[in-house]
């Protein structure tokens, strides 16, 4: 009776459930706009080479979609490089006037812009003075200050925006600065220099940076947690944005440089793509046009892309929190011998809670843990139970994402709690279940008297070494790595369709064969484990919720008909192989005794 109980509550917990993740596929179904950058400095010296001025160039790769520019913020000594600013060294400058009051070790700055150094030397909290030398007046520093900040180049990017450009605007951040932010230009987007971001070195400099943001939107860069990002976007507006080192694409072809930004743009929700351009104007254009085209065959839009926001009901999330809370009873409930399923499922409980809170967080943690292996734990008779096991699986796996995610998650600022012991956990849940309902010692007893074969120890390896190639591949840096065929098979189906994980196309076909009971009882079990890996695996996948939701159903939805049919093919292929092997003739028995 309480078990339906239960199972009543898990599926009434799918109401609220379906509700948040209706709403999230309704947000990033709309959520697809992108613009697409064009690094300043590096279109600048682009032109060069070719004879062009960068207007041209832009204008020119226009056509192929790019619709905006990043431009730096400006330092004295690129005013300097642009004929506003005359530089001295102090030592140089004593040479020119050598009854000059100028100090050898100094830097000096002169305006060849009337009054532009003295509308900058205050900005800086390092000390300056005024000297006449050369005929010239001139503002010296004790330290080089030709890196100090300058703020923006306004001339050129009003003229970006007057030729009809987005225009994103890269700060650094600066301890020479007394302000920081307190000459933003207006531009949409900001994308920070460096692993820090303006204001960051103290809570006071970085909440008078934030008060300074206006409406402008903060680029989040992929792979790279700038120190103060999260605190700064925690109520501002904020966007992914991704792009490519210059070392790194200069390694990769132009389509292959375009296939990784559709893919940023489809399956992690990037909506700036900052692009520098090759040395050749040919493959520079391949690569945008490639883009453009994978760009517009995933429906996306070329414009001026909003800040994600998605603010799903905290009520509706609380009581999602039901499922997971149940089907951990449910577990415990199904183990032969009760009081190690209410052992284990406390031990579960007390796990998720230490790495994920009393939250959201380790509601989601405890739904991506207890749902992989309560199918299993349910039904495990025949093949057809592959298919039950899936099914709580995808109840998981809309609890998991109605419960865990939010706007920083989605973000990716607030990575998954104790993925580790998304692995780890199911495994265990399913292992403790097939403890009999006996005496322990008894177990422990059976399990030390089992007499085994050479072959029962082969099988048993190759079950352990498929368990360990599973868990190796686990995560974007695995122990093992991808091999050339492999990576070209990723490609391809990377551009074809959304392509499942690894540990699905393994672990679902080897499911099916465990639950075939082809093999003896051990290796099915062994089997098996490998199984709930690959329901772990299709969960886990909606534990990335920076990844579009129908993109990681797809993505399930691959993975479970692949794997599937691999399974199914794989079942009478074996049962074929074990009837020979069985049907070999038995060895004579020696016509001579041991004596």
């Amino acid at each position: 009776m309480l078990r339906r109980i239960l199972m009543v509550l898990i599926l009434l917990s799918l109401i609220p459930a379906l509700l948040l993740v209706g709403q999230r596929i309704q947000f990033e179904n709309a959520y697809k706009t992108v613009a697409l950058l064009m690094d300043f400095p590096s279109l600048q010296s682009q032109a060069s080479v070719h004879g062009l001025t960068a207007s041209q160039l832009l204008e020119r790769y226009r056509q192929y979609g790019v619709n905006g520019v990043a431009v730096y913020e400006d330092t004295l000594q690129s005013k300097v490089r642009r004929g506003e600013l005359i530089y001295r060294d102090g030592a140089a400058l004593l040479t020119d006037d050598p009854q000059a009051p100028v100090k050898p070790n100094w830097t000096y700055l002169s305006s060849v812009q009337p009054g532009l150094i003295e509308s900058l030397r205050d900005r800086y909290n390092v000390p300056y003075e005024e000297v006449q030398a050369a005929g010239r007046h001139w503002t010296g520093w004790p330290v080089d200050a030709r890196n100090f900040l300058a703020g923006p180049d306004q001339a050129t990017i009003d003229g970006l925006k007057a030729s009809g450009y987005l225009v994103a605007y890269r700060p650094y951040d600066q301890l020479t600065v007394k302000e920081p932010g307190s000459d933003l230009p207006d531009v949409p987007f900001l994308i920070f220099n460096g692993l820090t971001v303006p204001g960051s070195s103290s809570p006071e400099r970085l909440a008078a940076f934030k008060a300074q943001l206006g409406e402008r939107q903060v680029a989040l860069i992929e792979g790279t947690l700038q120190k103060g990002i999260v605190e700064l976007v925690k109520d501002r507006p904020a966007l992914r944005l991704f792009s490519i080192s210059p070392a790194w694409q200069e390694t990769l072809r132009p389509e292959d440089v375009a296939s990784k930004f559709v893919l940023a743009a489809r399956e992690r929700s990037h909506r700036l793509l900052y692009f520098r351009p090759y040395d050749t104007l040919e493959a520079t254009e391949a690569m945008l046009q490639k883009t453009q085209a994978g760009l517009q065959r995933a429906g996306f839009r070329v414009g001026t892309p909003g800040p994600l926001e998605f603010a799903p009901s905290s009520t509706l999330r609380w009581l999602a929190m039901v499922g997971p809370l149940a089907a951990l009873l449910l577990v415990a409930l199904s183990y032969p011998l009760r009081w190690l399923g209410f052992l284990t499922a406390l031990g579960t409980l007390g796990l998720v809670v230490v790495a994920g809170g009393l939250s959201f967080d380790g509601g989601a943690l405890l739904a991506a843990v207890v749902f992989p292996a309560l199918g299993f734990i349910l039904r495990r008779s025949g093949p057809l139970d592959w298919l039950i096991a899936i099914g709580v699986s995808l109840i998981g796996i809309f609890l998991l994402s109605a419960i865990g995610a939010d706007r920083m998650g989605m973000l990716g600022l607030a990575p998954f709690a104790g993925v580790s012991l998304t692995l780890l956990l199911p495994l265990v849940l399913f292992g403790l279940s097939l403890v009999p309902n006996q005496d322990i010692r008894i177990t422990l007893s059976q399990l030390y008297n089992i007499r085994l074969r050479l072959g029962d120890l082969a099988l048993m390896a190759l079950g352990l070494v498929l368990v360990a190639l599973v868990v190796l591949r686990r995560g974007n840096t695995p122990g093992i790595g991808v091999s050339g065929a492999e990576e070209q098979l990723r490609g391809l189906l990377q551009d074809n369709l959304i392509r499942p994980r690894f540990k699905e196309l393994v672990g679902h076909p080897v499911a099916l064969l465990g639950l075939a009971h082809i093999f003896p009882a051990y290796m099915s079990v062994l089997l098996l484990l490998v199984g709930v890996i690959g329901q772990s695996s299709l969960v886990n996948t909606f534990e990335h919720y920076h990844t579009p939701l129908t993109i990681s159903l797809l993505r399930a939805f691959n993975g479970v008909w692949i794997g599937g049919l691999i399974g199914l093919i794989l079942i009478p292929v074996i049962r074929l192989a074990v009837r020979w092997f069985n049907a070999a003739p038995k060895a004579p028995e020696s016509a001579v005794e041991a004596r």
